[in-house]
């Protein structure tokens, strides 16, 4: 009896210093590996290892990220020291200037989950209205949309069409990649794109960046 009042104690005296929803706040476990991909924490594959709130999807031994309006794309690489990831952009449909996610109105995140899209990633936008001429993004003749509609075969169903660039900085949405009709309807995006980048060295990805859990 007189031990079971001392666990009493003890278990009361944490609750009332706060100490006890620290404890219940224990972060799961990592989880296992999705085909040779590693899954660091805190993502998450499944409700029993990672946290909830960073959740993606091994499909077929590959790592997949749910758009808000439910498209997935496939994920290329995870740096988990630098808390961001990087997605494999839609492929552009055949014969078409379509972007495969223009239904669902391009790249869309959910803003009450902790993901966002960095400032490092370079939008090129294909098949635009002239409307789109009214935004401040580079649709020149010497944009690097028109490299792209040029050189890579998935482009080529873009040419003639007005086509720009611009760098997601943090003036603006930092959850879409807008697409629709009466506006663009296909994009592609790089990484970490430097002005002078050779055509070859083109790092296409789309980067997103995590806001670390708090416990």
């Amino acid at each position: 009896m007189y031990h079971w009042n001392s666990l009493k104690i003890l278990l009361l005296f944490l609750l009332v210093t706060g100490l006890g929803p620290v404890i219940n706040a224990t972060p799961l476990s990592t989880c296992s590996n999705c085909g040779d991909f590693a899954v660091p924490y805190p993502l998450s594959t499944s409700n029993d290892c990672g946290d909830k709130r960073y959740k993606i999807y091994c499909n077929n031994d590959s790592l997949e990220f749910l758009s808000a309006t439910g498209t997935y794309y496939k994920i290329l690489k995870i740096d988990p020291n630098a808390n961001k990831l990087i997605l494999k952009p839609p492929i552009i449909l055949k014969d078409t200037c379509y972007s495969s996610d223009l239904i669902g109105g391009g790249l869309v995140l959910d803003e009450n989950l902790p993901f966002n899209i960095s400032t490092f990633n370079t939008v090129i936008l294909l098949n635009c209205s002239d409307n789109i001429l009214q935004s401040p993004l580079n649709c020149s003749s010497n944009s690097i949309c028109r490299q792209f509609e040029e050189k890579v075969e998935e482009g080529n169903g873009c040419m003639s069409t007005l086509c720009c660039h611009y760098l997601k900085d943090s003036a603006m949405n930092s959850h879409k990649i807008r697409l629709r009709f009466g506006s663009c309807t296909a994009y592609t995006c790089l990484v970490d794109f430097k002005a002078d980048d050779p055509f070859e060295t083109w790092n296409y990805g789309i980067e997103l960046q995590w806001i670390p859990p708090k416990y």
